[in-house]
């Protein structure tokens, strides 16, 4: 018989926050290329962009973190499709862009699959 997966609170928060972070950087990206001119140093001096680059070092410092704490692969990666939902929230508020039923489906069968996969 299998050992029950055992991943500690701080590890799920962890991925939690990373995937905030992760959707976040997304759009830091996103509207940081909106306002480069397409120069090199439009790319490499813009805030948004850099901005971008720390969220995703925050990411993978908080992956390390989490699987430090002896978080689970099978349990953690899951919820890193968190971003998706954030980044729905993230694309309202900046743009306006609606969150559709279809979309609410999408959300909840992600939701649905991180706790089957928690299993």
């Amino acid at each position: 018989m299998s050992k029950p997966v055992q991943t500690p609170l701080s590890s799920i928060l962890c991925f939690l926050v990373a995937a905030f972070l992760g959707a976040l950087g997304q759009f830091l990206y996103k509207s940081g290329a909106e306002r480069a001119t397409g120069a090199l140093l439009s790319y490499l001096l813009n805030g948004r962009i850099l901005g971008g680059v720390v969220c995703y070092i925050a990411v993978m410092v908080l992956f390390v973190a989490a699987f430090r704490r002896g978080g689970e692969l099978s349990v953690l990666y899951p919820i890193y499709a968190t971003t998706f939902i954030w980044a729905a929230f993230i694309a309202l508020w900046a743009y306006g862009a609606p969150i559709k039923p279809v979309n609410v489906f999408g959300m909840v069968c992600l939701i649905a699959g991180m706790f089957f996969m928690g299993k």
